[in-house]
């Protein structure tokens, strides 16, 4: 019979992290390891956006140079769109901050696997899968948000030029501009993830659907609000174009959460319809008493061992004062 020199397997971190049986300091190592890996993906794609800073910088500046007044002449006598710079090394600092956006996006599923690895382990199976699909919806979500935010900037950019006290050509000066377009996709992209916050509280069971549809007037409201704050565009154009994109996807939420309360069976409780401050009816069933049964009395046995009597108190004249 021949014996098998393989060498058995221990369980992986994977496994000691879900059971609880890794120690602190290897966990703190884990961390290292994680933080490590996912560093080289972040370099790695700055490297990769260096590359395509210039690329990235031709679309960024696209609102602004689709306007007339941002053409001027060059020293050949032809118009072309002009940007200010303040200092020497601005516009080198400005392509290594594309870079970086462009590594953190293009090292994403890097530094975003390693996170996932350290934080699974500590879930539930459920939790997990979840995860996995929130994930799924938040990055469709937030590359429709940042079209969203490049459309509202080009026309945002074109009233607020074209309306402002310069009428004339006019530069901008070009940090301040990819600052303030970058900004907006950000603000966009962040905003259009608010249904999902929604989707959280109702797969945790902290809020129903229906209570989520009873907010409907206060979410418009906040909607609008935010759009006015958010969207640089003093017109209703842009603020009117966000808000309505909150608002549905409020009520594509509420609609999931509404799905979700039905599966699951929420909602059919005893006491489901009656509000916080109302009290529940009390089940007034009578049921007839009849007479009780009789108790039959024994006698009381005497014990075979005699008791003592207990000896008279002597009083004395000063107890009675």
């Amino acid at each position: 019979m021949a014996l098998s020199l393989r060498k058995k397997k221990g369980p992986s971190k994977f496994q000691q992290a879900a059971d609880g049986s890794m120690t602190l300091i290897e966990h703190v190592r884990e961390l290292r390891n994680r933080l490590f890996f996912a560093s080289i993906g972040i370099v790695v794609g700055l490297i990769v956006g260096l590359i395509l800073s210039k690329w990235a910088f031709d679309v960024l500046k696209g609102p602004y140079c689709s306007l007339d007044t941002s053409l001027a002449l060059n020293a050949r006598g032809v118009l072309e769109c002009k940007f200010l710079t303040l200092g020497p090394a601005d516009t080198v600092i400005l392509r290594l901050k594309i870079a970086l956006w462009l590594g953190l996006i293009v090292g994403g599923p890097v530094w975003l696997y390693q996170l996932w690895a350290f934080i699974a382990p500590g879930l539930h199976r459920h939790e997990r899968k979840w995860a996995y699909v929130f994930v799924a919806i938040a990055a469709p979500l937030f590359a429709a948000g940042t079209v969203l935010a490049y459309f509202v900037v080009q026309h945002s950019l074109e009233f607020i030029m074209e309306y402002g006290v310069l009428q004339e050509s006019q530069q901008l000066e070009v940090t301040a501009y990819i600052e303030f377009v970058t900004m907006m996709i950000l603000l966009f992209g962040v905003a259009f993830e608010f249904p999902l916050v929604l989707l959280m509280l109702n797969f945790t069971g902290v809020v129903t659907g229906r209570k989520l549809l009873s907010w409907w007037r206060t979410m418009i409201f906040l909607s609008f609000a935010f759009a006015a704050i958010a969207t640089p565009d003093p017109g209703p154009f842009g603020m009117t174009l966000l808000a309505a994109c909150l608002s549905l996807l409020y009520f594509i939420a509420c609609g999931v959460a509404v799905l979700n309360d039905r599966r699951k069976g929420r909602g059919k409780e005893i006491y489901s319809d009656l509000d916080d401050d109302e009290t529940s009816p009390l089940e007034d069933e009578r049921v007839p008493v009849g007479a009780p049964e009789r108790v039959e009395t024994t006698s009381v046995i005497e014990s075979p061992v005699p008791v003592a009597r207990p000896l008279p108190i002597e009083r004395r004249y000063d107890d009675m004062t």
